[in-house]
């Protein structure tokens, strides 16, 4: 069904079945709903339904293949499939209306074939397929992995466009509380300028490291494995080289010169002696138990109160630093995905 170049003078309301929609350029100068009828036509003048048996075997939900040159602030969708369609060149899209169960572009999922990692699933716009074939160095590979190939009539879009394109609807469907799939938009916001040449460098590698370790605050998974891999190295180093070979016993000296005369103590703790010996007799239980205390209360950023050795000191410091951040990454991608 083709709308494109139309004017609408009215409000209005289209119910469709088996359809592929085109409103590209269409003019909207009152409220429009497209929407996906779950139930098939009456007859005019009748209660027989509208037969179907041509359209058996086929999907019966709508698809809209372009919203390009449209001002999207009167338009709202309904049980849309969206995941073929064309926004860019479209305007206020942040105020376009989604509604009910529209479906998005999902990213490849599967295990990485070069990298021991797998790709998180995710919503995404058809414009970043697009990009991410065009860009690839070898678009076949691309295209085999499940990112969809551009047709040849669309535009060459620079991440830059295509990060625009995912805040305005981010905010769309935050206006919606549909926080989860506005999650979704804001990563691949956030991957659009990290592509992003244009950009200065420093943010792009903060937008790097951002993503390394915790995917954009959005991968709880991500940012556990570096808390669990960070407190493996911390109760490493602690156990080989950080916890001193003895615990260091406070000693008291002092003199009595002669007998009715005022006597001073002093009560002083020996500097701790770093370990020695072979790595191996380092690794028992009770320097493990004491390891893993340490990690535990850098967890939540607190000392632990042992003697520790000067490469420990150091490496308590930075644990202290770094496992809270990560902690707290885990905790802030948990809650993007369950906030109402």
């Amino acid at each position: 069904m083709s709308c494109a170049r139309t004017r609408w003078a009215s409000t209005a309301t289209l119910h469709l079945r088996y359809a592929e929609l085109d409103l590209r350029d269409a003019v909207f100068e009152y409220p429009v709903l497209v929407a996906a009828r779950p139930a098939p036509f009456s007859l005019p003048a009748s209660a027989d339904l509208l037969p179907e048996t041509e359209l058996s075997g086929l999907e019966p939900g709508v698809r809209l293949s372009a919203v390009g040159g449209v001002d999207a602030a009167h338009l709202a969708l309904h049980d849309i499939d969206l995941s073929r369609c064309w926004f860019a060149g479209a305007v206020h899209l942040d105020q376009l209306r989604v509604d009910g169960w529209c479906t998005f572009a999902t990213t490849p999922s599967g295990w990485n074939r070069r990298f021991p990692w797998r790709w998180s699933r995710r919503n995404t716009l058809t414009e970043e397929h697009h990009w991410r074939v065009c860009a690839a160095r070898r678009p076949d590979r691309a295209t085999a992995l499940g990112w969809n190939r551009p047709p040849q009539d669309a535009p060459d879009l620079k991440p830059a466009a295509v990060a625009a394109l995912y805040r305005q609807l981010r905010k769309s469907l935050e206006d919606g509380k549909n926080e989860p799939d506005a999650a979704d938009f804001y990563y691949g916001e956030c991957e659009m300028r990290r592509h992003d040449a244009t950009r200065p460098w420093g943010e792009r590698a903060l937008l790097k490291i951002y993503w390394a370790l915790s995917g954009y605050g959005l991968r709880a998974t991500r940012a556990l494995a570096w808390l669990v891999a960070a407190m493996t190295v911390t109760i490493a180093v602690m156990m080989l080289w950080g916890l001193p070979t003895d615990d260091p016993k406070p000693t008291t000296t002092g003199r009595q010169v002669s007998v009715g005369q005022q006597v001073v103590l002093t009560t002083d703790t020996p500097d701790p002696v770093n370990p020695t010996g072979p790595l191996i007799e380092r690794v028992t239980t009770e320097r493990f138990e004491k390891s893993l205390r340490v990690v535990i209360n850098s967890v939540v950023f607190r000392s632990s109160g042992q003697d520790l050795t000067t490469a420990g000191t150091y490496t308590e410091m930075a644990s202290r630093l770094a496992e809270p951040v990560l902690l707290g990454l885990a905790v802030l991608a948990v809650r993007s995905r369950i906030k109402r």
